[in-house]
């Protein structure tokens, strides 16, 4: 503090030696520039290795705005300058702030009749700095440009706020001070509502989640932002310059504010460090950055966290408590700025709570100590009421002061389990309340296991939410299939969701569904032991705590099946019946996973998903509906597919035996599989192609057309009809691939005249259907078409790039064949690393294993891929050997591992 009053370049900086730089200008025998430069580089090598070594970031942070001063003041004194200019330090810069690569915001004063000495020295003098290196944002401007501007921009009467001289003539700063506290060009009103109405749009722009994969430390919920806008607010309005001016004002208690340093102090060391690593003044916390943050912060992998998971759990934890904090102080500060507190009608709500001015508020300061429930009453108050917009800052101070007293006694008051339950069952407001009271830190202590997974994140591309704001958003998705839209978007999940007996019993099983995450072994079953705890402390029946412990061990189940088996399969759809047993548990588990698909990453969810999940549940609903003892027999199967397609034949003019004919080269399968849609469109276009063209030049048939309603409506078939040859299926999925287009599924049929039948279900970038775009169609049937001649001799290898994000995960491909007996085919299942072009990377392993694809189901999940492949050697025959497949495996794990190297 005795430094306050002397002046920038005076004061000590021990890494820089001021007289022996004085001397370097003085002596003239290098160039200013480089005597500069020089400076500026042994300075960021010497505060970055101070950094590596751990020494505090605010000192840091702090002199390395000293050093950026003491380099100003000595650049401007290489010119002359006449009175009436001075540089003046604006945003970060003017708050003394500075990381390696912030902007170092400049604001030059002069007067509006300034000499063209003095415009010719400012050109020199910024062109100087720019020549230096420094990440300069200038301005030039008087002071009736300054109040002009900042009567209208919020930044700049933010940035103006802020500002110090640093060097030159001091009085035009002062001016502007003084004309902006005289003009009160903003009221504290105005300019509160001004700045929170920033916030929210930041926020917004930021996903509004505090939780997203790669946050920006910056401008994300709980970032660094959020401690300036308390400030900003708070200075404007109590007249100080720095915060902790405030102390012993009542703005704060001592607990926030040593949350707001210890926050403050974390995010600037990752950013410190973030910038380090870039080199730039990058604020995405990026995947790349993350691990190398976490190793330089001293975190070491464990048995069940990487490094990186412990050291963004810690991120998570941060932020989360500044947003907190944030919510707390703007609504205090913005009670005491327009002067509700102590005004406003008071309507009773109970003996505990009233509500002012659209706000809950306690009757007194010791509601909580003596009524402990109405720590869970309050949620349940609100979620009641419309009328009640907010909890009053001091109300939640209180709420946050009182959360020890939920402990073991509290959870086992019957009184205290049915406020939870009544909240459960709440016709509204039920995701907004169980947010707050993730907020306020009232979960996380009512349901401990919550709180154990609070900011707790896995380091993959498929989870983009930490474990409690994926779970939160999954209650919040089961709650939308109420409104109107989720008409459009979920109409199944709408319609399931108006029948529940007890939407309450989905919302637990969404609670608990991954609150074992993170423990080891398999989440789903330590899950139902949790799920069962909750049931039995809150006095569910026995029949309702069987249905969400199944629930919450079975919420895999029905993702996995329509997505890695095949559902046309009437095997697979009375097997997966079985397992549900009961129209009401298949309602649950439908709305269940749907909205667990969507909360884990939006991008998930698209019309090919959608269609799966339909088709599935409606099979086996079709199931139910018959009887689990009834199975659909093949035969009959068959034979209605065969007949449905002969009369659509007929109706088209094909002859009987034509078609007769086409199919007896087919085997069961393909009727098993097809729909009779399917089989009537592959019939006519084969039965046209034979007809116009003797057979040997008729070689290659390839037709496109989106699914219409019923089986896969949400994806493109890709239709491939030509000679069986080894490297068929590597054609076309590379054609496609060249073409941007994702397969999701491949079905592969071979005829007894030689021909195979491929169908590919495909989607474009942004996981739709095509287009009806004729011409797009038209070059997907010719790129196939060159691709597919080129099949005896074909070698062609996808280069695309790989996606920046894709590079940051090594994920060692495994792979794992099984066949049981009496199977036709076996089953490959391969997890690798998603690259362009692997697919038919996957083919040629294939072709060089000298192994038949018959089936193909493709799932991508984040930077990984979970494909099945149903295969068999050469001769047709299931790969039954244990030795020979294991040999196999490994074959193809080191195959693929070779080729998915980051290119």
């Amino acid at each position: 503090m005795q430094l306050a009053n002397t002046p920038y370049f005076e004061r000590p900086l021990f890494f820089f030696d001021q007289n022996r730089f004085r001397q370097a200008l003085a002596d003239n025998k290098k160039p200013p520039l480089q005597i500069f430069k020089d400076a500026v580089g042994a300075a960021e090598y010497q505060m970055a290795e101070r950094f590596r070594e751990g020494e505090d970031v605010g000192t840091l942070v702090h002199e390395r705005a000293l050093f950026v001063d003491c380099l100003l003041h000595y650049a401007w004194h290489q010119y002359k300058w006449l009175p009436g200019t001075g540089l003046l330090a604006v945003g970060g810069y003017g708050r003394s702030e500075l990381h390696p690569h912030s902007d170092i915001d400049l604001l030059i004063l002069t007067d509006e009749s300034a000499s063209t000495e003095t415009i010719e020295n400012i050109e020199r003098f910024v062109a100087f700095l720019w020549d230096l290196g420094l990440d300069i944002g200038h301005s030039v401007r008087s002071v009736e440009d300054c109040l002009e501007l900042a009567a209208r921009d919020i930044t700049v009467v933010t940035n103006l706020t802020e500002s110090r001289t640093v060097v030159g003539d001091t009085a035009p700063g002062e001016q502007l001070v003084a004309r902006m506290e005289r003009d009160k060009l903003w009221t504290t009103e105005a300019f509160f509502h001004a700045k929170i109405t920033e916030q929210e749009e930041r926020h917004n722009r930021q996903q509004a989640a505090e939780y997203i994969l790669e946050p920006n430390i910056k401008n994300s919920p709980g970032g660094l932002r959020d401690i300036q806008t308390i400030a900003w607010v708070a200075k404007y309005f109590f007249k100080v310059r720095t915060l902790k001016q405030l102390q012993g004002k009542a703005f704060f208690t001592e607990e926030e504010f040593a949350i707001l340093q210890s926050g403050e102090s974390f995010l600037w060391r990752v950013r410190y460090g973030l910038h380090l690593l870039a080199g730039r003044a990058e604020e995405r916390l990026l995947f790349d950055y993350q691990r190398e943050l976490a190793k330089q912060f001293g975190y070491e992998d464990s048995d069940t966290h990487l490094a990186v998971e412990q050291f963004m759990h810690n991120y998570y934890r941060t932020v989360m408590a500044l947003r907190e904090l944030n919510d707390v102080l703007l609504q205090f500060l913005g009670e005491a700025i327009l002067r509700s507190s102590g005004k406003g009608s008071i309507t009773p709500i109970n003996k505990r709570f009233h509500l002012r001015g659209g706000a809950i508020e306690v009757v007194h300061s010791q509601v909580f100590t003596k009524h402990p429930s109405a720590l869970l009453e309050i949620f349940v108050l609100m979620a009641r009421n419309p009328k009640i917009a907010r909890v009053r800052a001091s109300t939640i101070r209180l709420i946050r002061e009182q959360r020890h007293l939920i402990d073991e006694d509290f959870r086992a008051n019957s009184a205290n389990s049915e406020l939870f339950m009544q909240l459960l069952r709440s016709p509204r407001g039920l995701s907004t309340q169980l947010s707050r009271m993730t907020r306020y830190g009232i979960l996380g202590r009512y349901l401990p296991e919550f709180g154990r997974v609070t900011g707790q994140m896995q380091h993959d591309l498929f989870h983009i939410y930490t474990v409690d704001a994926h779970t939160l958003q999954v209650v919040r998705n089961m709650r939308g299939f109420r409104s109107p839209e989720a008409r459009e978007k979920f109409p199944l999940a709408a319609d399931v969701l108006g029948r529940m007996r007890q939407p309450e019993l989905l919302y637990i099983a969404g609670l608990y569904h991954d609150i074992a995450k993170g423990r080891g072994g398999d989440h789903s079953k330590l899950g139902v032991v949790d799920a069962a705890e909750f049931c039995q402390r809150h006095r569910l029946p026995a029949r309702d705590r069987r249905l969400v412990c199944w629930l919450v061990e079975k919420h895999l189940l029905m993702s996995q099946v329509s997505q890695k088996q095949d559902i046309s399969d009437p095997e697979v759809v009375h097997a997966f019946a079985r397992e549900v047993g009961d129209r009401e548990h298949l309602d649950y588990l439908y709305a269940l996973t749907v909205a667990d698909i969507n909360a884990t990453n939006p991008e998930l969810w698209n019309s090919w998903r959608a269609s799966l999940m339909r088709q599935l549940y409606q099979a086996t609903q079709h199931a139910l509906r018959r009887g689990l003892e009834n199975p659909i027999d093949r035969e009959e199967i068959i034979e209605e597919t065969r007949s449905l397609a002969l009369e659509k034949l007929r109706a088209m003019g094909l002859p009987e035996a034509s078609v007769i004919n086409i199919w007896a080269q087919m085997g069961e399968d393909y009727f098993v599989r097809e729909s009779a849609d399917n089989i009537t469109w592959h019939t006519a276009a084969i039965h046209e192609l034979h007809s116009n063209a003797p057979l040997e030049q008729s070689d290659t048939l390839v037709l496109t057309r989106n699914s219409g309603p019923g089986e896969h409506d949400g994806a493109t078939q890709v239709f491939v009809y030509t000679p069986d040859r080894a490297n068929v299926f590597a054609a076309a999925v590379t054609g496609l691939d060249m073409l941007n287009l994702s397969v999701h599924d491949a079905r592969l049929y071979n005829s007894a005249s030689g021909y195979t039948l491929d169908t590919f279900y495909v989607l474009d970038e942004s996981g739709q259907p095509l287009l009806d775009e004729p011409q797009r169609l038209q070059q997907i049937r010719l790129t196939l078409q060159e691709e597919l001649a080129l099949v005896e001799d074909y070698s062609k290898v996808i280069q695309r790039r790989t996606p920046r994000r894709l590079k940051m995960f090594e994920l060692e491909s495994q792979a794992h064949l099984s066949a049981e007996p009496g199977d036709l085919y076996s089953t490959l299942e391969i997890t690798s690393a998603d690259r362009p072009g692997l697919l038919a990377r996957i083919a040629r392993i294939f072709i060089a294993h000298d192994l038949r694809l018959h089936n193909a189901k493709i799932s991508t999940l984040g930077e990984r891929v979970e494909d099945i492949f149903h295969i068999t050697d050469a001769e047709g025959r299931p790969l039954c050997d244990s030795e020979i497949n294991r040999s196999l495996e490994e074959a193809i794990c080191r195959e693929l591992d070779d080729h998915t190297t980051p290119q």
